[in-house]
């Protein structure tokens, strides 16, 4: 295989090993080669996105782990886009697995679907794209179940500092889906006001 091949082929990696990166010695075993080929290719790429000036990203080392990186001059540009409202609002769907979630975890799909009383999947999909959900473990048991929970990035776009600023339900035992849709509708009106 061809250095331009393996370029491409470390390219991907680090793409989809977004901000966790890779060490040398996974680059290694991932592409099974040894340490002089895998720094001459990483050294060849780093070069690559140095020496032109239309590239929007770079290849750094830090601490020990290679990632990509977008140019400091385009910081700008960066921090339009976070604050471009987003224009794909999540359907209702999403909204009510989120708030199931956001008041019930950790949860498992299963256990999600018999209160919504339909599939979830999408939904899940959706919101852990999003990074507003993740797995949180596994439930004990037969097939132990995935068990997801609300993320950092949940109590963010919702304004929350932690999960007891959510309204109270208005009965505790069960789930009450309108007070979970209210707080949701208000939370992104709030957004939305903010970004005007």
């Amino acid at each position: 295989m061809s250095i331009i091949q393996w370029k491409g082929i470390l390219e991907s990696l680090l793409f989809a090993a977004g901000d966790e990166g890779l060490s040398l010695k996974q680059i290694m075993t991932v592409l099974e080669i040894n340490e002089p080929e895998a720094i001459d290719i990483i050294e060849d790429l780093k070069q690559e996105y140095e020496n032109n000036d239309d590239r929007g990203i770079l290849l750094i080392e830090m601490a020990g782990v290679f990632q990509l990186v977008t140019k400091k001059e385009h910081a700008p540009y960066l921090k339009k886009l976070v604050e471009v409202p987003n224009a794909h609002t999540l359907s209702q769907a999403a909204l009510e697995t989120l708030a199931i979630i956001a008041y019930k975890q950790p949860i498992t799909r299963v256990e999600i679907e018999e209160i919504r009383g339909v599939k979830t999947e999408r939904p899940l999909q959706t919101l852990t794209s999003k990074a507003l959900i993740k797995e949180v473990g596994r439930a004990e048991g037969a097939g132990r179940a995935i068990l997801y929970g609300t993320t950092k990035e949940f109590l963010d776009y919702f304004a929350l500092k932690d999960l007891q600023e959510l309204p109270p339900l208005a009965e505790q035992e069960e789930f009450v889906q309108e007070e979970a849709d209210l707080f949701f509708e208000k939370f992104q009106q709030t957004m939305g006001e903010s970004n005007d």
